[in-house]
């Protein structure tokens, strides 16, 4: 099940990365956070690095990703621009 309330903290802004999503209207990419703990980053040190961000920043991106490969629908959930 999609957890649309960490969901609403995925936008995307077509002057931001081309429409990418991204972490409420920030640019830090949800690509980008994935990435960094793909890569075995812990989510502390990305707290640090990037402080404006929040714990649920972090898991709103896995629920993104969780949805993208699960097939579930995205084009239902509202990405405001």
């Amino acid at each position: 099940m999609i957890n649309e309330k960490l969901l609403g903290r995925i936008t995307a802004n077509p002057e931001i990365f081309g429409g990418k999503p991204i972490i409420r209207g920030m640019r830090i990419s949800v690509e980008m956070i994935l990435s960094l703990l793909a890569q075995g980053e812990k989510e502390e040190t990305i707290l640090a690095d990037y402080p404006d961000l929040e714990h649920d920043d972090l898991r709103a991106c896995l629920a993104y990703a969780h949805a993208a490969i699960s097939h579930d629908k995205l084009d239902s959930l509202h990405i405001p621009a």
